[in-house]
Formats: structure tokens, sequence, C-alpha cells
């Protein structure tokens, strides 16, 4: 039987609907980068290092990657009009609960939970939000919605920084509370008469567990891997072990299963395939810079949190404006295009922020993070069309639900190797520079005598210079980072032209052609 689809919303009410989805998303995406920059509080309030500090965000993803491919069976089982309720009212709760949080496990825990209900947070408000619109505005629905994942980048340095500095890090979390009160009321009184058909299903809970054995597995290891020594810990190794057996049974007993967690067939579109790879590995390279940099900031040039916001918040100031633009012409340009535009750069960028030195200003960390707003606004909306594209009303949640997954499942590891790959070339560099320094070196007796002049004591002055030392070696690992980044994006430019157009619309997505 063919599928009957639900008369468009229209006038006020989609208007007051659409701010209500997108707030959502906006919250969800927002506890995300609003940490980023509270991460060395939270790690001294709670006593702990900033590097175990950063666990507060990729707890917070990994539980939201392993939720989000559950969005289209429990979308099936209890209806998305309702799932989505029910994941935005826990979330409010347990963004409550973080702030109360008084030990760091306590806060581990809780943002397991909060990522847990997350997860099909993001999906749903974009199913939502296009099967509510006439077929004709869904290209401006997903650019509004897009607009949000963008818009919080924006924000969420600045809140955080100011709520951090100004009052306290639980703020952090408090700030959702509002917002996910207007999201629950005003959803459920437009659409609590509109909600999507629903069918039991049995849940594959052989695929889930290992899922979450695999992910969480794999996510761990990689957390503890710089701490242990890697595969010289003997958990580390076993961890490794775990989930490389756990991925790949769960990869053959998904392909097999009549009812799937992950619906893995859409793996047999090609441009499924290219946008998959693509936002995974490039969001991966992007998350990791957005964590590393503001860390560097506080931890390496003295900022504060309000000052790394600042610095940090202009990444999404071009992409608030083009945002509309792209979502309006996506069926006028390639999607390609669009991608290899924002490849190009997120490249350029990247090597620009990697030839930096410890004497930058404010104004030369703003630049090019304006410059990569260009980047945003081409990326996330035209890979998304195109994964979409051509997949019935049926499967679109499925589709969004997966790829959300596989950008979460980016940016946790993308945190988690960054930070390694960036304490790792700190260490390597700290070695080199402390070797030039001996007693044979002049340069060193000369600035030594300099400091000495100025009232301070023989050891006070090697003091000063093993922090100007460490100072240099991060910034050099900061260097190398962004370097490598700019060559990952670089690659990824020639893969999106594996796609193939045309990129026809599918009904319940929105219409995109590549002309």
């Amino acid at each position: 039987m063919a599928e009957a689809p639900l008369q468009p919303v229209k006038g006020a009410t989609l208007g007051v609907l659409t701010i209500a989805l997108a707030l959502a998303t906006f919250m969800n995406v927002l506890d995300t980068t609003i940490t980023n920059v509270a991460v060395p509080t939270i790690s001294g309030d709670l006593g702990v290092s900033p590097d175990q500090g950063t666990w507060v965000i990729t707890a917070f993803v990994v539980a939201t990657a392993i939720a989000v491919p559950l969005t289209g069976w429990l979308a099936q089982r209890f209806g998305e009009v309702r799932l989505f309720v029910v994941c935005t009212g826990l979330f409010t709760l347990f963004s409550t609960l973080c702030g109360l949080a008084d030990s760091f496990p306590v806060l581990l825990f809780l943002r397991v939970l909060q990522g847990a209900v997350a997860g099909p947070m993001i999906p749903l408000s974009q199913s939502l939000l296009m099967n509510n619109y006439p077929p004709d505005k869904r290209g401006l629905a997903l650019a509004i919605w897009g607009m949000t994942t963008v818009v919080a980048p924006v924000l969420g340095p600045i809140f955080g920084g100011w709520l951090t500095d100004n009052y306290s890090w639980p703020w952090i979390f408090y700030i959702n509370i509002p917002i996910g009160i207007f999201s629950i009321m005003v959803t459920w009184s437009l659409l609590k008469n509109r909600e999507t058909p629903r069918r039991r299903l049995p849940i594959d809970a052989i695929g889930l567990a290992l899922l979450v054995v695999g992910v969480g597995a794999l996510q761990i290891m990689l957390d503890k891997g710089n701490q242990d020594d890697w595969f010289g810990s003997t958990f580390i190794l076993t961890l490794g072990i775990t989930a490389l057996i756990a991925i790949v049974l769960f990869i053959i007993w998904e392909w097999y299963d009549p009812h799937p967690v992950v619906d893995l067939t859409l793996f047999k579109s090609r441009n499924f395939n290219v946008a998959a790879v693509a936002i995974t590995l490039g969001f991966g390279v992007y998350f990791g810079g957005i964590v590393i940099f503001p860390l560097w900031l506080q931890t390496q040039l003295n900022y504060t949190a309000t000052w790394a916001g600042i610095a940090s918040a202009p990444v999404g100031l071009l992409a608030i404006v083009l945002s509309p633009i792209v979502g309006r012409n996506l069926h006028r340009v390639d999607l390609r295009i669009f991608v290899t535009i924002a490849f190009l750069v997120f490249a350029l960028c990247s090597f620009w922020l990697g030839s930096l030195t410890t004497q930058v200003d404010l104004w030369q960390l703003v630049d090019p993070r304006i410059y990569l707003g260009i980047g945003i606004a081409t990326f996330f909306i035209p890979l998304t069309a195109m994964s979409l594209a051509g997949l019935p009303q049926s499967r679109v949640a499925s589709a969004s639900g997966l790829l959300n997954f596989l950008r979460t499942l980016g940016a946790s590891f993308g945190t988690s190797l960054s930070i390694t790959l960036w304490d790792r070339r700190a260490t390597l560099h700290d070695q080199r520079l402390m070797d030039h320094l001996t007693n044979a070196n002049p340069a060193l007796h000369q600035a030594l005598g300099q400091l000495q002049s100025h009232g301070l004591s023989p050891e006070a002055s090697y003091g000063v210079m093993e922090r100007l030392v460490e100072q240099q070696a991060f910034m050099l690992s900061t260097n190398d980072f962004f370097w490598l980044s700019g060559w990952i994006f670089v690659m990824l430019m020639g893969l999106v032209w594996f796609a193939r157009p045309p990129f026809a619309p599918a009904r319940g997505a929105p219409p995109v052609a590549a002309e």
C-alpha cells in the first residue's frame, strides 16, 4: 500500500513548529560545543587532568552515536512525535542532573545517559521538520535545520566561557532547561494529532549488544590508550581485540538480520557511501580541531574560558549567513561542487591555523575561524541532501539516523585521536627543544641572566624557561595537528567526486537535483 503523506503545516503554526524543533537541535548540538571551553575548569573543580576532562565530551558523543541507529526502530515502535518529546524531556532532566553532579564519575555517568537520549533527537527533528513542510519548501526546511548545527558552535563557546567565568560550570547545563521545556510544549501541542504510523517490530537485541560492546570498547581504548602506553598495555590490547571482534560480528549479523538495529543495506547506495565517508572523516577531523583549539588557548596561552570562547566562536558567523543560500540552491548546483568548496576552505584554514606562533594575537586567531564558516555552510547541508536523495519516506529516518551515527562517531573518535596526537607531538617537541638547552648553549645562559637581572632566583629562572619550552612544544604540536588536518581535507576533496548525479528527490525528502 502506498504511503499516505501528511498534509503540510502552513502559516504561523509552521513557523512556531520550526522554532521549537530547531531549538531542540540547537540545544543538543550546543551541549557538545559548550563543554569544550569549560573542560579545564570542570577538570580542576572535580580533581582530574584536562586530558581526562575531555571525557565529558567523548562520553556524551559516544553514547549519542550508539543511540542514533536505534532511531528508525524506536520511531516505528512508538511514533516519531512521542519519541521526540520523550527524548527531549529526558535530555532536559539529565542536563539538570549534570549541573548538580558533585564528582567526575557521576558527571560522566550522567553525560552517558544524556547522550543516549540525545541520539534520536537530531534525526527526528529533521524528519518531523521535513514531513510537515510543503514539498517545494523542504530544501528550505533542511537549510533551517542545518543552521542550528552551525549556530550552536558560534554561541556554544561564548556561552560556555561566559557562564564558566562569571557563574560556574554547572550553568552550561542549566541553560537547557527553558529551551527543553519550550520545545516539548510546542511540539506536543502542535503534532500530537499528527503522529507517524506505528508498528510492532522485534528488537535486534544481539545487534544492539554487539554495537554497544564494539563501539564502547573502541572508544575506551582510544581514550585511555595514550595514558596506558597503547598496545604495550594488556588492558588496551584486550579492548582492541574485543572491539574488532564485536564490530565484525555486528556487521555480519546486521547484514542478514530481518529487523536490524542499523540498516546496512543503505550502503548499497553509492551516493550514501560517499556522503557517509565524507561526513565521518571530515567532521571527525574538524571536531578534533574545535576541541584542541580552546584547550590550547587556555592551557598554554593563558586565555580565560570567556576569551577562548570568543576566539572560537566566529567559526559559525558566515555559516549562519550562507546556510539558507546553500539550502535554496541545492537543486541548482551540483552537490559535489558545494562539498568540494567545503573541503577546500577547511584545508586552507587548517594550513592557516598551522602557521600560527606563540606571539599570535586575538585577531590572528579569529580571522581563519571566520572563513571556516564558508566550509561549514557547504559541508553539512549538501552531504545530508546527497545521502537522503532517492530514498522513500519510510527510509529517511533510518538513513538520517545512520548518517548522524557516523557523524557523531567521527566526532568521538576524532576527539580522542586528536588529543592523543596533540599530546604525543608536544612531548616529542619538548624533548627536542630541551636537548638544545644545555650548559654549552650560550643563548640559554643569556636568557637566564636576563631573567635573574629582573630579580628572579636561579630556580625560578629555570622554571620560566621550562614553561616557555612547554608553550613552544604545544605550539609546534598544534601546528602539526592543523597541517595534518589540512592534507586530510585535500584528499577528501577527491572522494566526493565518486558520487554520481542525478541526486533525484525522494518522496518525503528535500528536493535536490544536480543540474
